[in-house]
């Protein structure tokens, strides 16, 4: 639940978002769980979080609205007290369908399907989360009981854009050229999962390498449906906060 965080436009972001969260939230009694998506921005992004357990929530409040929003879910979460209300708290979700224009894996891949260069704002560690991962664990709680009320849904695993740019070049036909704009390195975003490994016990993650391949091959399969001319034009390229 909640808007989109490719919105450029976050005018009234906490408002509006609260809003539809507590009027969800007031129907819980009329189902048996909600299940809704948190964020690693919780833990407040204006500080490097690096391999971040669920037990460090609360020692920061975030700075953005988007955060904060997200922040005060999380709080009522856990003073709900309720199995009924579980937060999914992700990092880096990527995969087939998400906003190409915007999403750096996907950015980066038809961009050199295009043959174009491949632009990082600011070199970054991240962790990445194929999108058939989260369904997986999205399934596994619609069908079994949580021991929690909040888990970090993510790999584990931490990846700069810079060598997922290269692994691109890789596994692709053509070699982008790779330009970083900005020196150094921005805010680590990566985080603990093992209390999400500990109780869905089965679940493999897909590798950076598996999840890139699957994507590229998915991306050049449908290369006809993008839209070339807003690739080009990159509109969104400067919208990424800049470490100074």
């Amino acid at each position: 639940m909640g808007g989109s965080q490719n919105q450029t436009n976050t005018k009234n972001i906490i408002d509006i978002n609260l809003r539809m969260f507590f009027n969800i939230i007031h129907n819980i009694d009329l189902v048996e769980r909600i299940i809704y998506f948190g964020s690693g921005a919780e833990y407040d992004k204006r500080k490097p979080i690096v391999s971040v357990k669920e037990e460090k929530f609360g020692q920061n409040i975030p700075g953005d609205d988007y955060g904060f929003y997200k922040y005060i879910c999380s709080q009522y979460t856990q003073r709900l007290n309720s199995k009924k209300l579980i937060c999914l708290r992700l990092f880096g979700v990527y995969g087939p369908h998400e906003n190409y224009l915007i999403r750096f894996i996907s950015n980066a891949i038809v961009k050199n399907l295009l043959h174009l260069k491949i632009k990082i704002n600011q070199n970054v560690n991240f962790d990445y989360l194929y999108v058939n991962d989260l369904n997986l664990v999205l399934n596994y709680f619609l069908h079994h009981n949580p021991k929690h009320y909040i888990y970090n849904v993510c790999s584990g695993t931490k990846t700069s854009l810079l060598d997922i740019a290269n692994k691109i070049n890789q596994l692709s036909n053509y070699h982008s050229k790779i330009t970083i704009i900005n020196k150094g390195l921005n805010n680590e975003y990566t985080a603990s999962n093992s209390r999400l490994i500990n109780e869905v016990k089965n679940l493999k993650i897909t590798t950076i390498e598996q999840g890139i391949k699957t994507l590229l091959d998915w991306y050049n399969e449908n290369l006809d449906l993008l839209n070339k001319k807003e690739i080009i034009n990159d509109k969104y390229a400067n919208l990424c906060v800049v470490k100074k």
